[in-house]
């Protein structure tokens, strides 16, 4: 690893919150990621921002540049499974990326049974819900434990500050939203590239536990890949070779990604609704440590990062003026 906990905490001060660069072209600010458009072109700018239950919940250091990293590496390697939007990564919170239509719906695959949100499959069978997006689930199943095989789980979009809707297929096709071709061809898409993605974490040691993926369409009409692949924020990692023996002990399997910040908001009592708990430093600290072995497990190698201001970094990479 190339940077330590000391260095992470003295980053704090100085997050990635929000980006202003007009000549980039018009902004779109989602819940992490500040989105320009100009000339067929999106610059994707990975802020430091967290979200989680559907909220932005402050900052985690560094966090965009684990994120860019990780996906670029991500959309590289799997580019033969399913094309992507990228054309350049010119910095390391940054990405320059073919201008999409997206697809009005997020393509959730789920190989476990987990979570904690309102939304999560855990969450509904807990209540007693046994069809979960049209797949029939069988009674006793435990918390943590791995389906029978991956489901599909897509969902709404919400916008920002809204909460995302699990539904079937049926039921989305049924809102007029998206056409049946587009969406079963996104589906096979989500499915060859999460089957690759849990063989690829297999081989390093972890497992992919469950993913969103998103797709939009270029203006030839050809379904990519957008926004992020396979990222802490994206995706639920667990640790393989302590998996077993804490299912065994009733234990939460050990993650590595933004699950235990929202394990640590559920232990103040949020689970979305009021004000926001301060997170304390350290909890920010060791989340980003989390996300960068994971990251770094996965890759095979070490990330890198750079230091420096940020803003001015970033004008200096994308070629603005100061």
């Amino acid at each position: 690893m190339t940077i330590d906990r000391q260095q992470v905490a003295a980053a704090i001060p100085h997050p990635l919150l929000a980006t202003d660069f007009p000549e980039l072209g018009e902004k779109y600010e989602g819940k992490v990621r500040d989105n320009y458009s100009k000339d067929g072109r999106r610059t994707v700018i990975v802020s430091d921002r967290i979200s989680a239950f559907d909220r932005v919940l402050g900052t985690l250091p560094l966090k965009g540049q684990v994120l860019n990293q990780i996906a670029a590496w991500w959309f590289e390697k799997t580019k033969g499974v399913a094309p992507n939007h990228v054309l350049d990564v010119p910095d390391r919170t940054a990405t320059v990326a073919v201008e999409c239509t997206p697809l009005p719906v997020e393509f959730v695959m789920r190989g476990y049974i987990t979570g904690v949100t309102s939304t999560s499959i855990w969450t509904h069978y807990e209540r007693g819900v046994r069809d979960f997006c049209g797949h029939s689930l069988p009674d006793g199943l435990v918390k943590h434990q791995k389906l029978p095989k991956p489901i599909l789980t897509p969902s709404t979009k919400a916008a920002k500050g809204d909460h995302d809707v699990s539904a079937s297929r049926e039921e989305i096709l049924a809102m007029g939203k998206i056409s049946e071709d587009d969406f079963d061809a996104a589906a096979k898409m989500a499915e060859e590239l999460f089957a690759f993605g849990q063989k690829h974490c297999a081989e390093q040691g972890l497992i992919l536990v469950d993913t969103k993926y998103e797709f939009g369409k270029t203006p030839d009409g050809k379904i990519v890949v957008i926004d992020e692949i396979h990222t802490p924020d994206s995706s639920r990692y667990w640790k393989a070779d302590s998996y077993e023996a804490r299912m065994a002990e009733g234990k939460d399997p050990e993650s590595f990604d933004k699950e235990y910040v929202r394990r640590w908001l559920k232990g103040q009592g949020y689970t979305g609704e009021g004000e926001v708990p301060v997170i304390p430093d350290e909890v920010r600290v060791e989340a980003v440590m989390r996300y960068i072995d994971a990251c770094e497990q996965i890759m095979g190698e070490e990330m890198h990062f750079d230091l420096s201001d940020p803003g001015v970094r970033l004008r200096n990479n994308l070629g603005l003026r100061a």
